[in-house]
């Protein structure tokens, strides 16, 4: 069984700051590509960033230039830099990760934290 246990959510005034961590832990080979997504209320779960084991990262549109996605593959944990915090970011954020568990490749999620921008 593979975990992704989130933490770093919190209450922020717009224009601040916040990192979200993200760590793997159970029974797997290895951990490929880690990702942040958030949902807000009433609307679909949309990608942040990902970040594939080798450090390729890829971003939507909305964060280019104010969130920073990174890992640490010896600790399973991927981070979300979140600067320039505005109000339109407010939402759950979960994590997600694709674990090689023997031959599969498995998708796990994370419970979600959440993140709220005051203006």
């Amino acid at each position: 069984q593979v975990q992704l246990v989130e933490s770093g959510g919190g209450l922020v005034q717009t224009g601040g700051s916040l990192r979200l961590s993200c760590a793997a832990s159970g029974t797997f080979f290895s951990i490929n590509t880690m990702g942040w997504y958030r949902q807000a209320p009433g609307n679909q779960r949309d990608l942040v960033a990902f970040i594939t084991r080798g450090g390729t990262t890829n971003y939507a549109d909305s964060v280019k230039g104010r969130f920073t996605i990174s890992r640490d593959n010896a600790k399973n944990t991927v981070y979300l830099q979140m600067n320039s915090l505005k109000p339109d970011d407010t939402a759950v954020y979960y994590c997600n990760a694709e674990a090689v568990v023997g031959i599969r490749n498995l998708e796990v999620w994370g419970q979600g934290t959440l993140v709220t921008v005051s203006s």
